[in-house]
């Protein structure tokens, strides 16, 4: 391992003038800064980052905690703050929560042990108001951007997230003026409020078209592939009248379509299908996907500027961006109801 004293001894000059000049210290020249920083390059030598930490008491280390690196809501946004982060010199560390409270407070704890300078985290949502861990960060004046919604237990944090509500609606509006009147809702989970707020796009779509809001076209389904299958078979159990179904997401989205064709049904023939998301999946299904893009990488960015706001001691305000409307071949005007081939739809 190559020392400042290595570098120092080629050069002939102090331990302390290596320092400085490595540091950009102003009384260095600036053709002894080039020459031992290109020295030290050429010998291999790599700063020690945790006696770097103990002097300037940062660690140039950004913790972020996601779901799973396999969702792909947030792999895009994850390569855009790691891409961000690595140019403005600091690491990540990466946890995942899978989705339980427990792991994501272990995460948390161990982050802060690391002494971590900053923490992005895709909150588990919880119904309950309050949340210890998150009580604790906002004690500690720990520096944290959420990536999406706040809830009622982690909204004293900035956020970055997309305009859910907005996005929502004007999916629900798409499938309206193609002359659709009973749309389906494949709602996600309750305590989400990103879930929330796409159902009530969805609402107040239906609403600004004079149209009711019929609780049998709403389904409970999750937020996986899995919950959007069950989904399909409940519908298709019950002959619902939908000509049309929107999904909280794409994995939801996709699961429901995927067993609507397989058991006979048509997209968009007999039933037209709207995801929210716009995964590569999406995009590639057996019927292309009509879905919502999100600006993950934007939204990515958008985090890390917020991080070095807070960095800086100044207050970052919440964030949110625009989502698209992507049109594929999975909608299109009305056709059969459900109700009139579930019944003869190969099991």
């Amino acid at each position: 391992m190559v020392r400042l004293k290595d570098i120092a001894i080629r050069a002939a000059v102090s331990v302390m003038t290596v320092s400085k000049a490595l540091r950009d210290e102003p009384d260095v020249s600036e053709a002894t800064k080039a020459r031992l920083k290109s020295l030290a390059q050429q010998m291999g030598y790599v700063p020690d980052s945790s006696a770097q930490g103990l002097r300037t008491r940062t660690t140039k280390l950004l913790g972020l905690l996601i779901p799973s690196s396999t969702d792909p809501n947030v792999v895009r946004m994850m390569l855009s703050i790691e891409e961000r982060a690595h140019d403005l010199g600091y690491d990540l560390l990466l946890m995942h929560t899978l989705n339980t409270v427990e792991r994501e407070e272990y995460c948390l704890r161990r982050m802060l042990a690391r002494r971590v300078d900053g923490i992005f985290v895709a909150p588990v949502y919880r119904i309950e108001p309050e949340a210890r861990i998150y009580k604790e960060l906002a004690a500690q004046q720990t520096r944290v951007v959420l990536l999406g919604p706040a809830a009622p237990f982690c909204n004293q944090f900035p956020s970055a997230q997309v305009d859910d509500l907005l996005a929502s609606f004007a999916a629900t509006q798409h499938l309206i003026k193609l002359g659709h009147k009973h749309i389906a809702f494949l709602a996600g989970p309750t305590a989400a409020p990103w879930a929330q707020a796409r159902f009530e796009g969805y609402r107040r779509a239906l609403r600004d078209a004079g149209m009711d809001v019929d609780d049998s076209l709403v389904f409970q389904a999750g937020s996986t592939t899995e919950d959007g299958v069950k989904a399909a078979s409940q519908m298709l159990d019950e002959s619902c009248k939908a000509t049309a179904a929107q999904g909280v997401n794409d994995l939801v989205a996709i699961g429901f379509a995927n067993t609507m064709l397989d058991r006979g049904v048509r997209i968009p023939q007999d039933i037209s299908v709207v995801g929210f998301g716009n995964s590569l999946t999406s995009e590639y299904f057996r019927v292309p996907m009509t879905t919502v893009r999100q600006p993950k990488f934007r939204l990515g960015l958008a985090a890390v500027e917020m991080m070095l706001q807070l960095l800086r001691g100044q207050r970052a305000e919440t964030k949110r961006l625009p989502a698209e409307l992507i049109v594929r071949a999975s909608t299109a005007a009305p056709g059969n109801a459900i109700s009139q081939i579930s019944q003869t739809a190969p099991s």
